[in-house]
């Protein structure tokens, strides 16, 4: 019932930046947080950054180098990421969590994008 479709990825040298976006679309009442997570190879899927309508929070290892923002008119999530290094190589996918309605019912969701690719090379 939501899609979430993501954009932004790509090969980078390190100390370089990119943007990630993540588009919501469907039925959609409300949205609770919107996030980033990552999963490198051969590891689990961690959390980048979150935000919520109260503030934010990032993973230790990204503080300081990237920024999650969020155009509630757009349902979009963006992650800025600045500073690149090569450890943070891996495919990156946005969550969304909230409340979808067919107007007579409403339901809790929790929706993940496909993945975008991000290479950053030494």
């Amino acid at each position: 019932q939501v899609q979430l479709v993501e954009s932004g990825g790509g090969l980078v040298q390190a100390g370089g930046s990119l943007r990630l976006s993540c588009a919501a679309s469907g039925s959609i009442f409300s949205i609770n947080v919107m996030g980033w997570y990552r999963q490198g190879p051969g590891k689990q899927r961690d959390l980048v950054a979150r935000i919520f309508s109260s503030g934010t929070n990032y993973a230790a290892s990204v503080k300081g180098r990237f920024t999650i923002s969020r155009d509630n008119a757009k349902n979009t999530v963006y992650l800025q990421m600045n500073s690149l290094k090569p450890e943070d190589t891996a495919v990156y996918y946005c969550n969304v969590k909230g409340i979808v309605t067919n107007y007579t019912h409403r339901a809790d969701f929790s929706s993940w994008g496909q993945g975008t690719q991000v290479t950053v090379s030494s």
